[in-house]
């Protein structure tokens, strides 16, 4: 089980410094959000590609996999009425598993809940269908860049579309590809979910649905600087053996985005080490 910060927690620095700090901090690697590499990630040419893969490499830290997909470049959707424009997503999202695969990452996190919303006079299912539809189309260049492209539940302020890991779970089925599953993400679960975050690992990693996991509290900060409680959690996924990565992706960043990465990665191997002295 790798420990990943999400990079966008200290993007002011320059990539390289993030890797260095990151690795100084203990962290095993960085979860990317393509926007802090570039305006459009989708066209990263491979010097540039290479020359993050090695800032990683040198620092002694991975690249885990990508999230935030869908912030740049603008106007893409998964659900718009508009074909062009969800073609055009579909574009960026077969780029982003290429770019994902060549910087060595396992996994994709589809949260983006700005590009998943119904428009003016479009009903819920509608709007589903054609998410499906986007999902459906990226899975099999997923599957043979070796990568898995993870369908992220989001709270219902966030978004409207895929709330739970139920919701996530039936549209996983309908896709029915191996490269196509879902996450864990602890702030949005907190909110949405009626059972606790041990208790979902329990129910829905055996049956193969989460890929992933993100820590932060239901308040929107990171793991230990709210009301949620993470030895459990944690604790389920060792009895489960899961053998993912867990990414720190807090949004409210206190005492600051460096401070809160550090206190982080604190909490989480107190814990670790508190279950392996059990």
């Amino acid at each position: 089980m790798r420990i990943a910060l999400c990079n966008e927690v200290i993007a002011p620095m320059p990539f390289p410094a993030q890797c260095e700090y990151a690795a100084k901090l203990g962290y095993d690697g960085l979860e990317i959000a393509p926007y802090t590499l570039s305006e459009e990630p989708h066209r990263m040419g491979a010097a540039q590609i290479a020359a993050a893969r090695a800032a990683a490499e040198d620092a002694g830290v991975a690249v885990t996999g990508l999230h935030w997909l869908l912030i740049k470049p603008a106007g893409l959707s998964i659900s718009s009425k508009e074909e062009s424009t969800r073609r055009r997503t579909v574009d960026v999202m077969l780029a982003l598993i290429d770019l994902c695969a060549a910087l060595g990452g396992k996994y994709l996190v589809h949260g983006s809940p700005q590009q998943r919303r119904i428009e003016a006079g479009e009903t819920r299912p509608a709007a589903m269908a054609r998410a499906k539809e986007c999902f459906a189309a990226i899975a099999e260049r997923a599957q043979k860049a070796g990568v898995v492209y993870c369908i992220e539940p989001l709270s219902s302020e966030q978004t409207p579309l895929i709330n739970t890991l139920a919701e996530a779970f039936h549209l996983v089925s309908e896709i029915a590809n191996p490269a196509v599953k879902s996450m864990l993400d602890c702030s949005s679960a907190g909110r949405m979910e009626k059972e606790p975050l041990n208790a979902l690992v329990d129910r829905w990693l055996p049956r193969g649905l989460i890929a992933h996991v993100q820590v932060n509290d239901r308040n929107r900060r990171g793991p230990g600087q709210g009301e949620q409680r993470f030895a459990p959690l944690f604790a389920a996924l060792k009895r489960c053996r899961y053998e993912g990565d867990v990414a720190v992706e807090p949004f409210d960043y206190v005492p600051d985005g460096p401070g809160a990465a550090a206190r982080a990665i604190g909490y989480i191997k107190g814990i670790l080490e508190a279950i392996d002295e059990k």
